[in-house]
């Protein structure tokens, strides 16, 4: 028996488990003390990710290959994700910043595009192959 005390006085130099009690008490001050900001971030994020929500009408340009100029296509950004409004798929994402990269494709036609969005208007860079043709040129957007 005087191995088992000997290895147990060992442990005397810990806090006894009463001294413990406070610690849940502790911690749920903290938790309370620190929601108010956890939630602050969160709707400010939340409201930038929204700074650019709406139907954006994205008129493209073509300044190098054989592809038609000219076409409007509307896209709806929602909490910083681009997607289409009409035909095609759109993948693609908006930062606070308003950077936006984006992902087209239509049949075999595939692009890809990306520039920034400012306000309730933007512009960029787009390149792609359509209908077989590579091409590429620029594209302006208005917020509808």
């Amino acid at each position: 028996m005087t191995h088992f005390q000997r290895s147990t006085s060992r442990f005397t130099a810990f806090p006894r488990p009463r001294s413990l009690r406070w610690l849940p008490m502790l911690a749920a001050l903290a938790a309370i003390a620190t929601a108010p900001a956890a939630d602050a971030a969160i709707r400010h994020r939340h409201r930038a990710a929204g700074a650019y929500d709406g139907i954006w009408n994205v008129v493209f340009a073509t300044t190098r290959g054989n592809c038609s100029s000219g076409y409007s296509v509307p896209f709806t950004v929602i909490g910083g994700r681009v997607s289409s409004a009409g035909g095609g798929r759109v993948s693609g994402s908006v930062n606070r910043a308003g950077v936006v990269a984006v992902k087209v494709s239509v049949g075999a036609s595939r692009a890809s595009g990306g520039g920034r969005l400012v306000g309730t208007s933007g512009a960029g860079a787009w390149h792609g192959i359509i209908t077989g043709d590579r091409c590429s040129g620029t594209w302006q957007a208005r917020r509808t």
